[in-house]
């Protein structure tokens, strides 16, 4: 399918591994100019060196918001405009919520949250003057429901929330907001790839019991969806949280 992005301006953060660096090759495959953000230069060279296509690296702590504001002021300099916005990058910390130091929800809700909406509402204002743009948000399963580690859940379930009240509010100017919320991803620099290593058969009975798919997903998978979800060809998809999980999700929503 021709999703027509040709020429699209994208922001992907987080996106030198893993579901970020799978999320810039769906849109570069369809000819968007990719721009990927992250903390590790050396991350970004390598991303880029085996992307190819017509991507652009940008080295950023997205837990400064001077760095956050520089991102974002950077990539319409070099490319003119930002069409779409990928808030992807995240991480979970902590463990039980009597066993979390506060000072672990706070980086948790920096990373996954409060990183997305400065991103988002900076996008927002540069987007406002096409009246055009898509921002999407990675959340997870795990921010619809319970399951997984509460510091993370909390993130993700706020950006869930946050992304349907700027979504209701910024739709008249032709800016779509969404979130995909993968459920278990599989990927070389993952956590699951990690716990798979440590713990081959404890894996292979969660896989069973958890996914009904009968396996993890991949990053491919999730990026499958976002370059739809950015296209007009899901021009009607406002305010979502779209299940990306080989049915893992037990919500009937």
């Amino acid at each position: 399918m021709d999703l027509q992005l040709q020429g699209k301006n994208v922001l992907i953060t987080g996106g030198s591994k893993g579901i970020g660096k799978a999320i810039a090759k769906a849109f570069i495959s369809e000819g968007a100019n990719v721009s990927i953000a992250a903390r590790s230069i050396e991350f970004l060279e390598k991303a880029k060196e085996e992307l190819g296509g017509n991507v652009s690296i940008f080295q950023a702590d997205i837990l400064k918001a001077v760095e956050r504001e520089k991102l974002i002021q950077s990539v319409i300099e070099q490319q003119g405009s930002i069409d779409v916005l990928i808030n992807n990058a995240g991480g979970s910390n902590g463990g039980a919520a009597t066993e979390t130091e506060m000072d672990l929800f706070y980086e948790a809700m920096d990373l996954n949250y409060f990183s997305a909406v400065h991103l988002s509402k900076l996008a927002v204002d540069h987007m406002k003057q096409s009246r055009c743009g898509s921002i999407i948000n990675i959340t997870s399963i795990f921010g619809r429901e319970s399951g997984g580690k509460v510091t993370y859940n909390n993130a993700k379930s706020a950006l869930i929330s946050f992304t349907k009240s700027l979504a209701d509010e910024v739709i008249p100017y032709g800016i779509r907001v969404n979130s995909i919320a993968p459920g278990s991803i599989l990927h070389k620099t993952g956590n699951w790839k990690k716990r798979l290593e440590e713990d081959p058969e404890g894996i292979k009975a969660f896989v069973k019991n958890e996914i009904p798919a009968g396996r993890f997903g991949t990053p491919e998978e999730v990026a499958n969806v976002v370059s739809f979800l950015a296209s007009d060809k899901a021009s009607w998809v406002v305010g979502a949280s779209i299940n990306v999980d080989g049915g893992q999700s037990r919500m009937n929503f």
